[in-house]
């Protein structure tokens, strides 16, 4: 039994399924009628969850090219981040400091093809 083109019940099953347990773990805090609140410690080790995001998604980027630890200096990439790194802990704005590090990495890159 077919409800698409190459689609069958076991895979619509299990997209059926998925979605209502994401729904369920995802309402589930609306669903109840006591106020929840996090631990201490919990809400704490969240304050750094930014910052890991972050890291997991920049940091390779950085230091890595096609699945290989970047063995010269000569990369637009640390220059960009190392401004971006600078302006952050100057100015401690956000905004400048993507900027900063865009102006500084594009320039190396289109240009002297770095």
């Amino acid at each position: 039994m077919t409800f698409f083109e190459g689609t069958d019940f076991w895979t619509v099953s299990v997209i059926a399924g998925l979605t209502a347990v994401t729904v369920i773990t995802r309402c589930f805090f609306f669903i109840s009628s006591q106020e929840w609140t996090l631990p201490d410690w919990a809400q704490r080790g969240l304050q750094y969850a930014p910052i890991a995001a972050l890291a997991a998604v920049v940091l390779p980027e950085i230091l890595m090219h096609q699945g290989h630890f970047l063995n010269t200096w000569m990369d637009a990439r640390w220059v960009g981040a190392l401004v971006g790194g600078a302006v952050y802990f100057w100015k401690r704005n956000v905004l400048l400091t993507i900027l900063a590090g865009m102006l500084a990495f594009l320039p190396l890159h289109l240009l002297l093809a770095w």
